[in-house]
């Protein structure tokens, strides 16, 4: 199962112009099939629809990641953090996307969306049975770059 990754064109504008992402919370959410990404018209966490209800080890809303960096080297902008991890209890976990935002308001946008990824490139819904865990393993160089031009 492969996945990708795709950056919304708010999150790029917002690097772009050197929004400050230092001290910002970034959360993850999951989301079903319905949902219909769209890097240049989705902008906030409220055009990410169709998340997952609170059930079976997922809470709606999504997670907060840990151990968050934001590293810039001159025009190149790096997000990394840890792994994330859900745990299905009591049924299974089905979702296609998992969305990334920040927590807050930025650049005048409350939560706005950084990126989503398609769990299965096929695309398939990806559902993790009980007692099992769907995992968000990101890339040894980082979860998304952003190159400023």
């Amino acid at each position: 199962m492969a996945a990708s990754i795709s950056v919304y064109n708010t999150f790029a504008h917002n690097i772009a112009r050197a929004v400050d992402l230092s001290s910002a919370t970034v959360r993850a959410s999951l989301h079903t099939s319905s949902y219909s990404p769209s890097q240049t018209t989705n902008e906030v966490y409220a055009d990410a629809t169709n998340e997952l209800s609170t059930a079976n080890g997922y809470t709606n809303g999504g997670q907060s990641l840990t151990s968050v960096t934001w590293n810039r080297s001159g025009a190149v902008a790096t997000l990394d953090a840890a792994d994330v991890v859900w745990t299905a209890s009591g049924g299974s976990i089905t979702a296609r996307y998992a969305v990334l935002r920040l927590l807050g308001t930025f650049n005048s946008l409350v939560d706005p969306l950084i990126a989503y990824i398609l769990l299965d490139t096929t695309p398939a819904d990806v559902t993790v049975t009980n007692l099992n865990t769907l995992t968000l393993q990101w890339n040894a160089s980082g979860i998304v770059t952003v190159t400023r031009s």
